[in-house]
């Protein structure tokens, strides 16, 4: 029989979202000086939204020129927003290779009913060709897809010259990867990934050729309510990116958010988030490397994720159910289950609020459970 490791992770949330809270977070002190019982529309409240937006820029290095907003319903919220507003102008190229991309382009050609639209997909693990996505096109994609842990390694196929707009679903990949801000121009994502903060609330980032966009393209017989609307009477609602929000934020979820940015930004900002996202993927790959029936969802190790891992095992999915439900009633690891359209196995979220130390900790508890549930 197999014996019970003896140490356990200090955390065991390893939920791919809401995601685990920074080292040392404690709700006394992250909400300490939140603006609770207050406006959002007050002085302190404008105040409060105007400093998430500045941190955030500072944090991931977006340009001077870009627009940053605070928007609703999280990334979701955030990409829906954008896709609505902007998309119809040109034809559109959507690129999916697991559920939430897949649930952009049946929006874009079931609700939104454009008829000129390309689909670049491939079967969970593997990415498509991106390289054949035109750049007088608009197009859509998943930096990094939460449910099949494939990420682009780069963004080296997007055109500097491209005519097109680039739609950019960062949700777990925002703070935890490197986006080269040249080739995107509307990044999306939500506070409850890589920061580890509160759900409800999105991110909607622009470049200079997006608001030309939103400026310059009405879609013709498309009603657009008003929580998605991002322009009036052809001109961008500038207050949206200075922090006056389309519909009221919750002001201890703002606090939360500005709690994580500041402790990003004191642990050495982007490039520190990165590093430990990094040394949490290679502590799986080495235990992967040495676990005959351990693998990576991912088949090329440049496409794999360093936040949302997934991993296949060598076992019966009732089996992997079990031994997802064993570590979590051991209080060892919480919501590490593959996400239920994806192959059945592992999904540890490895983002930058989670501690090395704690992944170590976890892997011979897996291996705890595998041996209890596969010799039965």
């Amino acid at each position: 029989m197999a014996t019970e490791p003896t140490i356990r992770p200090s955390c065991p949330n390893f939920s791919s979202g809401p995601c685990a809270k920074r080292p040392g977070w404690t709700a006394g002190d992250a909400y300490a000086d939140a603006a609770t019982g207050r406006s959002h529309r007050s002085k302190l409240g404008k105040a409060k939204l105007k400093e998430a937006i500045v941190l955030t820029g500072e944090v991931l290095g977006v340009p001077d020129d870009y627009k940053i907003g605070i928007v609703p319903a999280s990334d979701t919220g955030a990409i829906e927003m954008a896709m609505w507003c902007m998309l119809g102008a040109k034809g559109v190229d959507m690129c999916y290779w697991e559920s939430f991309g897949k649930g952009w382009l049946t929006d874009v050609k079931n609700q939104l009913k454009l008829e000129d639209v390309r689909e670049f997909t491939a079967d969970y693990g593997e990415l498509p060709d991106l390289s054949k996505t035109d750049p007088d096109r608009d197009i859509v994609f998943t930096f990094n897809g939460t449910t099949s842990g494939v990420r682009v390694p780069n963004l080296d196929w997007i055109s500097d010259k491209r005519s097109g707009l680039t739609f950019n679903d960062a949700t777990s990949a925002c703070f935890a990867m490197h986006i080269d801000w040249t080739k995107v121009d509307i990044t999306t994502y939500s506070w409850q990934k890589v920061l580890g903060g509160e759900g409800g609330h999105g991110v909607l980032i622009l470049s200079p050729k997006a608001v030309e966009r939103l400026e310059s393209f009405t879609p013709k017989n498309r009603p657009l309510p008003k929580i998605f609307q991002l322009s009036k009477k052809g001109k961008l609602i500038d207050g949206i990116f200075e922090g006056a929000t389309i519909n009221t934020p919750s002001m201890i979820c703002v606090e939360d958010y500005l709690d994580a940015l500041n402790w990003a930004k004191g642990i050495g900002g982007l490039s520190a988030l990165i590093a430990r996202s990094n040394a949490n993927l290679a502590a799986i790959s080495k235990w992967v490397d040495a676990t005959p029936w351990a693998h990576f969802l991912a088949k090329d190790p440049a496409h794999r994720s360093n936040t949302s891992v997934c991993l296949t095992l060598d076992a019966d999915p009732a089996i992997v159910k079990k031994i997802v439900a064993d570590l979590e009633s051991l209080q060892v690891a919480y919501d590490i289950g593959a996400y239920r359209d994806a192959p059945p196995g592992l999904r540890i979220w490895c983002g930058a609020t989670v501690e090395t130390s704690d992944i170590e900790a976890l892997l011979p508890w897996i291996e705890f459970a595998y041996a209890k549930h596969t010799a039965a």
